[in-house]
């Protein structure tokens, strides 16, 4: 995810370049959170909004940092146009688009389904919406959602090829043949080899201001591609 997590199981032998990189200003204000904020809980049905970008906090012990309003509604936006009506949806390690979903708030949303893959099990809470994923098991899902998908968004949890080739596995286990992908900016190359993927003009925002840059890139001709 970046929306994504840092998983608890990624090898310690891993270079420090495969993880997002926070400015300056942005460390020193994590780490006042992160002094004060014990585990974020899950979300609950009693909750004001159980769906809204931040029912889950950010845990920046797993390297959690979650879109922006405008970023996680303009991809929403984005996958329901792309799925149509009864169209399936898949946001894998991409939450807080998972999320944006389920608010009614984006035209179209409530004519599709979407479910959320990702390793937080914080974010069971969402029931049956909600499959464990790990990527280092890229193909340890049910065989009802082989080629279920009408689009799949994925945000890896790491900038490393490593990891975007399991995420592949995963990607097209899932998908029909759309694919959104968000990621760093230095993964284009890697990104264009193994998921035909092309660069779009629109630029993905975090709530906290990553020092990397990061963009989005699809297998279809997208409306981001000119933005």
């Amino acid at each position: 995810m970046v929306d994504a997590l840092c998983w608890a199981c990624k090898e310690m032998s891993d270079s420090d370049d495969d993880v997002p990189r926070l400015s300056a200003d942005t460390l020193a204000a994590l780490q006042e959170f992160y002094n004060e904020t014990s585990h974020p809980d899950a979300p609950t049905a009693a909750s004001a909004d159980k769906f809204s970008v931040g029912a889950v906090g950010e845990d920046w012990g797993m390297s959690q940092f979650w879109y922006d309003d405008v970023t996680a509604t303009r991809l929403a936006e984005e996958v329901v146009q792309e799925a149509g009506d009864g169209g399936r949806i898949a946001c894998v390690s991409a939450p807080s688009v998972y999320q944006k979903l389920k608010q009614g708030l984006v035209e179209g949303s409530d004519r599709i389904s979407a479910v959320l893959l990702e390793y937080d099990r914080r974010f069971a809470a969402y029931g049956d919406d909600f499959l464990f994923y790990d990527y280092n098991h890229p193909l340890a899902l049910p065989a009802a959602l082989q080629g279920a998908f009408d689009i799949v968004l994925v945000d890896p949890p790491y900038l490393a090829l490593e990891c975007l080739s399991k995420v592949t596995q995963t990607v097209k286990y899932l998908s029909k043949g759309k694919v959104l992908l968000c990621t760093g900016a230095i993964m284009e190359e890697h990104a264009e080899e193994l998921l035909g993927l092309r660069r779009c003009g629109f630029l993905p925002k975090h709530n906290k201001n990553l020092a990397n840059e990061f963009r989005c890139f699809t297998s279809y001709d997208s409306r981001l591609l000119s933005c």
